[in-house]
């Protein structure tokens, strides 16, 4: 085994939210590695879409004109439709952003994780965690490479951007705080032939449909429902149980577009959570502490904010300006109070258990708990001004 490398931080998971926290806190100065144990750029499941809050990241971060110039679409407008009744909401320039994007993860994964290895990150694919070092306070990883040969880090600060397994959870026995009661069922894929310059979502009783342009010419077109009508659906297969529910809430996409590639299935078993995110030398962020339904396609989102205010959390106790179990139980607070709207109405909309009447009131309280999220973190260089970090070693 090679020598153990101590690093400032060692992140686990090298996804958005991974990702951004490794770029944010080595453009401060302290030394990152990052590990992940799948490849460079490989896809995963996700709908893509980014919403406000995560536009202006990337935006403030300096990173949006590699999405844009990727080929990802602008979108200038959503669409909404209740059975028979269209809402189109433009996207007004608001906080510095004047258009929404869904790129794919195979564009936006790679483009965080460059910006990370640009900022300093020392970043590793093909790792993966299998224990934590420490007696008391984690000071590390140990785990093995893609070959099964051992590998160690050491790290004044351990952070878990594992997703919904989160291997760092689960080896902290991080506790479930609280948790959602329902989760949809999803099918989704990819085709051509759709407006590129807005989303676009269809209601009707117990069936949601949503449509967002991506990069390619492609819209990642997706269909949910309670799991237990998913169930009942796929037993005739995923690409039948595709059609019938886009026939009952956008018959539209039936016709006129090509065939949707490879589907894929995302089951509704999971419901959203809020873990216990900190402890001494550990941390979780993004889905590894706090995950909800993908109904609202918030996820992304979530990522890139609490990236930033991790590692805010972070920067503030390496630099001494404040006590870690402090900051960091901070950074709890702040992600769980912009949060909670969120949480609550998305497992409302999850449920099903709405109609025509009610969807749109809650989609209104979900478009206030966003615009709430977008003007708090416009205003977060205003309220907190960024310490310097001199490099370790």
């Amino acid at each position: 085994m090679r020598p153990t490398a101590t690093y400032d931080a060692v992140v686990v998971g090298a996804r958005p939210a991974g990702a951004a926290t490794a770029m944010l806190l080595a453009r401060a100065g302290l030394r990152v590695l990052v590990i992940d144990r799948a490849a460079y750029g490989t896809d995963t499941v996700s709908t893509h879409a980014l919403l406000r809050g995560a536009v202006l990241q990337l935006a403030r971060w300096g990173l949006l004109d590699r999405i844009a110039a990727a080929g990802t679409p602008a979108v200038e407008r959503c669409v909404f439709r209740y059975g028979r009744r269209d809402l189109e909401v433009p996207i007004k320039p608001r906080a510095g952003v004047e258009a929404l994007y869904a790129p794919r993860r195979t564009v936006l994964d790679p483009i965080l994780v460059d910006a990370a290895r640009d900022a300093g990150a020392d970043i590793r694919f093909g790792v993966s965690v299998t224990g934590l070092a420490g007696n008391g306070r984690v000071t590390g990883v140990v785990g093995h490479d893609e070959d099964g040969r051992p590998f160690a880090a050491n790290a004044r600060f351990t952070i878990g951007a594992d997703g919904i397994g989160s291997s760092v959870s689960r080896l902290v026995g991080a506790p479930v705080e609280q948790s959602a009661e329902s989760a949809a069922g999803f099918i989704y894929g990819y085709r051509g032939g759709l407006p590129a310059d807005r989303y676009q979502l269809w209601y009707q009783p117990g069936v949601a449909v949503g449509s967002f342009p991506t990069n390619h010419g492609q819209a990642c077109v997706f269909a949910a429902s309670s799991p237990a009508r998913m169930r009942r659906e796929l037993r005739g297969g995923a690409g039948p149980a595709y059609a019938n529910l886009l026939a009952e809430a956008a018959p539209e996409l039936l016709d006129g577009v090509h065939r949707p590639r490879r589907l894929r299935l995302f089951a509704g078993r999971r419901t959203g959570y809020v873990r216990r995110s900190h402890g001494p030398g550990w941390a979780l962020v993004g889905d590894a502490g706090y995950y909800k339904d993908p109904i609202t396609s918030h996820g992304l989102t979530d990522a890139l904010r609490d990236a930033e205010l991790l590692s805010r959390a972070i920067i503030a106790a390496a630099s001494g300006e404040a006590a870690e179990p402090m900051a960091l139980a901070r950074y709890q607070s702040v992600r769980d109070r912009l949060s909670a709207r969120l949480f609550t109405v998305t497992d409302q909309i999850a449920s099903f258990r709405w109609n025509l009447d009610r969807i749109p009131g809650l989609l209104t309280d979900l478009s206030d708990a966003m615009v709430d999220e977008t003007n708090w973190l416009s205003e977060l260089d205003a309220r907190h001004s960024r310490p310097a970090i001199a490099p370790s070693g």
